[in-house]
C-alpha cells in the first residue's frame, strides 16, 4: 500500500533521524575520546591538545598495561569468574524469581521471603562482617570467593518476578493438565519464554563482574588471584619508580596518567562490546510471541 505522507508527518520523521543521531553521537563521541587520549603522547594530553584524533600517536600505555606477563592470568581469572558468576547467579535468580511470581494461594510465604530479599537489598551488614565471614569460609584467594562475594542481586531477581508475572496464567494451567509439575513447568515454559529476560539480566550481571574489583583487593592476597579490573586498578596507583631501571624511568616518563586510565577503561570496555551484539536480538523480541493463540 502507498501511503501519501503528510508535510507534518515529514518534519516528524527528519527531527526524528536528527534526534537518533545526535543520541547517537553522544553515545559514540566519549567512547571515541578515549581511545585518542590513550594513544596519546603525554604531552600532548598535558596540553589538552587531544580532541577527536590521537595527538603524538603511541602505543606505550597499552604496551605497560598488557606487557606484563600476569596481564594475562589477571584476564582469565576475571574470564573465570565472569562465565562461574553468570551461570551461578542466573539458577539461582530463576530458582528465586518463579516461586515469588507465584500467586499467595501456591506460595503462601511469598511475601515473608519477597520482604527478606528487599531488606537485603536496602540494608547489609557492613564490610567486616563480611570479610569475617568470607574468610571463615576459606574464601581468600578462591575464584569462588570473588563469584560468591557478590551475593544474589536483588533487582535482578524483582525483575524475573515481574516477567514470570505478566506471562499468561493458562501456560502454567496446560502444563498441569498435562500432567507436569513445577520443575517441568519452569524448565519447559516459563525458561524458554524468558530469553528476552534472561538475556538482559545475563548482561547486567556479566558487566557488574567485569567491572567489580573492590573484593579483589580485600579478597586476594597474591597478584596470581587478582581479577583484570583490580590487576590494573594496583598497577596504575602503585608505580614504583625505585625498584626501576633507567630505562623503564624513561619509559615511565613517557607516560600520562591520563593516558593510563584511558587505556584502562578502554581495554575494560572490549569483552563486553564483544558480548553485547549477541545479546541484542533479544532485547526487541516479544515477550510472549506466539504462547498463546486466540
Amino acid at each position: 500500500m502507498i501511503e501519501n505522507k503528510s508535510l507534518g508527518s515529514k518534519i516528524f520523521d527528519i527531527l526524528n533521524v536528527v534526534i537518533l543521531i545526535a543520541v547517537t553521537l553522544i553515545c559514540i563521541v566519549p567512547v571515541w575520546y578515549v581511545l585518542c587520549v590513550s594513544l596519546s603522547s603525554r604531552e600532548a594530553v598535558n596540553a589538552g591538545q587531544v580532541a577527536l584524533w590521537p595527538v603524538g600517536f603511541n602505543l606505550l600505555s597499552y604496551k605497560k598495561i598488557m606487557g606484563e606477563t600476569a596481564f594475562f592470568g589477571s584476564f582469565l581469572v576475571s574470564i573465570k569468574r565472569v562465565l562461574l558468576g553468570t551461570g551461578i547467579s542466573m539458577v539461582c535468580i530463576l530458582m528465586a524469581a518463579f516461586p515469588l511470581s507465584r500467586t499467595k494461594k501456591q506460595f503462601p510465604k511469598r511475601d515473608i521471603f519477597m520482604w527478606i530479599f528487599v531488606f537485603c537489598m536496602l540494608f547489609n551488614g557492613g564490610t567486616v562482617p563480611w570479610y569475617i565471614t568470607m574468610k571463615n569460609y576459606n574464601l581468600m584467594d578462591n575464584i569462588f570467593g570473588l563469584v560468591l562475594g557478590t551475593g544474589l542481586q536483588v533487582f535482578n531477581v524483582i525483575l524475573a518476578v515481574n516477567f514470570f508475572k505478566n506471562l499468561p496464567t493458562e501456560l502454567e494451567e496446560a502444563c498441569f493438565v498435562d500432567g507436569g509439575g513445577p520443575w517441568r513447568n519452569l524448565i519447559s515454559i516459563y525458561v524458554p519464554l524468558a530469553k528476552p529476560m534472561v538475556a538482559t539480566v545475563a548482561l547486567f550481571t556479566m558487566v557488574m563482574y567485569w567491572n567489580e574489583f573492590f573484593q579483589g583487593m580485600v579478597l586476594s592476597t597474591r597478584q596470581s588471584s587478582y581479577p583484570l579490573q583490580t590487576y590494573i586498578q594496583q598497577m596504575v596507583v602503585t608505580l614504583d619508580y625505585s625498584t626501576m631501571n633507567v630505562d623503564q624511568i624513561a619509559q615511565a616518563m613517557k607516560l600520562n596518567n591520563l593516558s593510563l586510565d584511558s587505556a584502562k577503561i578502554f581495554i575494560a570496555m572490549i569483552p563486553v562490546l564483544i558480548v553485547y551484539p549477541f545479546l541484542q536480538r533479544y532485547f526487541v523480541e516479544g515477550i510472549t510471541l506466539g504462547s498463546v493463540k486466540g
